[in-house]
């Protein structure tokens, strides 16, 4: 498995403690923050993979962190609030958060999490991770690489996207030159039906455009409004 470097941000030092060794026990590389001053000071000596973040924390809103996380790298973050409210939910999502867990937390649950993350960088075999390289390279295509969550495109360097990019643009590539419907897509991001997890998408897909056009390419998506999303390139996902 590929080495995960986490970092958890947590103001009840017991639980924080009480994860970080957890984590820890199964392999993972982790450093607790107990606060947002200590978390931006990791983050500047160190890069970590995954952002576990509690919301609320004593020096600054776990969602100021997420949304500096989410604007300056491409870690995945997962949310941790003592509330469950749906507005919560969707305060977490529209800073760009990729999963939420309701305080208590159990650690075999955030272990969970994390491991289905972590697989998706595995799931591929070299030989043909190789072999779709090379297509691509002769093709000129885009490309999605699972491994890294990356896109490159044609002529450039390759872009870092978050999971939730990620899985937008692959869920499009798998239905090449077909629309896919606009709740199909909030289905497969996991995002629930109402009309600010619907804002939720559109903020995600406005970030995904800008990063994209920021490296002077052409965002190779097409909105059918009414409809959906669909390709206006070739991608192949790798």
């Amino acid at each position: 498995m590929k080495q995960i470097r986490i970092i958890i941000v947590e103001d009840d030092r017991d639980l924080l403690e009480n994860m970080v060794e957890y984590l820890t026990l199964l392999g993972y590389e982790v450093t607790g923050a107990a606060s947002a001053g200590e978390f931006y000071y990791h983050l500047s000596q160190q890069t970590y993979l995954l952002a576990v973040l509690d919301i609320g924390l004593p020096d600054q809103s776990g969602l100021v962190l997420a949304e500096y996380v989410r604007k300056n790298t491409s870690m995945w973050i997962i949310m941790l609030t003592a509330r469950s409210t749906l507005d919560d939910k969707l305060a977490g999502l529209k800073c760009g958060a990729d999963f939420y867990l309701v305080k208590p937390v159990d650690c075999s649950e955030l272990a969970a999490t994390i491991a289905n993350l972590a697989a998706r960088l595995d799931e591929m075999p070299e030989v043909v991770e190789q072999e779709l390289l090379r297509e691509a390279d002769t093709l000129a295509l885009w490309k999605l690489e699972r491994k890294g969550w990356r896109l490159t495109p044609p002529q450039g360097d390759s872009i870092k996207l978050t999971s939730k990019e990620f899985e937008f643009l692959a869920s499009l590539s798998s239905r090449s030159n077909t629309i896919v419907a606009r709740q199909d897509i909030m289905k497969i991001l996991d995002y629930p039906s109402t009309e600010q997890a619907s804002h939720a998408l559109e903020s995600m897909i406005y970030r995904l455009r800008k990063k994209i056009e920021e490296a002077g390419c052409e965002f190779p998506v097409k909105t059918s409004h009414g409809e959906g999303y669909c390709l206006s390139a070739d991608i192949i996902s790798i």
